[in-house]
């Protein structure tokens, strides 16, 4: 099984849908990314159809 790039507690956006909000990812694997959104929930997102965006997050 390919290895995600994205890891659990990683910062996400979702290019298509903004008004999502940030998204932290829950669990990685390969091409199925769980990510909690704070606008919409947690969504599996399928990495090869959607290139989610890193996000940097400050505290």
């Amino acid at each position: 099984m390919q290895r995600s790039e994205f890891e659990p507690g990683h910062y996400v956006r979702h290019p298509h849908k903004p008004e999502w909000g940030l998204g932290q990812v829950q669990s990685a694997i390969g091409r199925r990314v769980t990510v909690m959104f704070e606008n919409e929930g947690k969504v599996v997102i399928d990495t090869g159809v959607v290139a989610l965006e890193s996000a940097e997050v400050y505290e």
